[in-house]
């Protein structure tokens, strides 16, 4: 059985800039973009506004819709949007991503840099 996939648009604040992405988990992911965690395009245009997804059956079958959407013309993809979220509406929290799911994700990532580095968070004697 193939994994589920989701297929996502972020945009600015302004809704000038689109961002098209896919994942294996929604809620992680635009909490990542959030805090921007990945030094990309999101965080350079500073996408962080979820307008956008699709619930997909099959990951790679959500990799060809991705693909497929990045491919349309700026005049598609609004009105997809338009279609699923008229108002634009940041759906962040609707997803169920919230402080305290961003700060567990913070500290997910705090902890595995942590690790990484050898620090154990102690000072050496």
């Amino acid at each position: 059985m193939s994994k589920r996939g989701y297929v996502y648009i972020l945009t600015n604040n302004h809704n000038t800039t689109l961002y098209i992405g896919v994942t294996n988990d929604l809620m992680r992911r635009v909490a990542e973009h959030r805090l921007h965690l990945n030094k990309g395009f999101t965080n350079k245009y500073k996408t962080e506004k979820l307008v956008y997804y699709e619930v997909i059956e099959g990951f790679d079958i959500a990799i060809q819709r991705e693909k497929q959407l990045k491919n349309w013309h700026r005049a598609w993809k609004e009105a997809l949007i338009n279609d699923f979220n008229p108002e634009w509406k940041d759906l962040t929290e609707d997803i169920g991503v919230d402080e305290a799911f961003m700060q567990s994700v913070k500290e997910f990532y705090q902890n595995r840099d942590s690790e990484e580095s050898g620090d154990c968070g102690s000072s050496p004697q």
